[in-house]
């Protein structure tokens, strides 16, 4: 549930996939955490530090704006900020496989 301290990733993952059920959402997720990584080796590749502010707008921008555009809800990352980008990493990961539809 929304309100509930999780004690552990596993017992937040189900929740994290509920908030992401929307195939819209997700995509916009990977749209972004993919940009964001591409900012963040810019960055180190070019020692350009100004672009991990940018990996962070690129990510995060799109990822909240299909929270309150696309889901209607409000990010994890405002309650779990640290499991909801170690959840960012595994959904990416699933997408790239082709499993992120089937654990929703």
């Amino acid at each position: 549930m929304a309100g509930d301290r999780y004690e552990s990733f596993e017992a937040f993952w189900p929740y994290y996939v509920g908030e992401h059920s929307k195939k819209a959402t997700r995509t916009l997720h990977f749209v972004g955490t993919t940009a964001a990584l591409g900012c963040v080796a810019g960055a180190v590749l070019l020692r350009r530090p100004a672009l991990v502010a940018a990996a962070l707008v690129a990510g995060y921008g799109r990822a909240w704006a299909s929270h309150f555009f696309v889901e209607q809800n409000r990010p994890a990352t405002f309650t779990y900020p640290l499991w909801s980008l170690l959840a960012d990493f595994k959904m990416w990961s699933l997408m790239i496989l082709g499993e992120m539809d089937a654990e929703v």
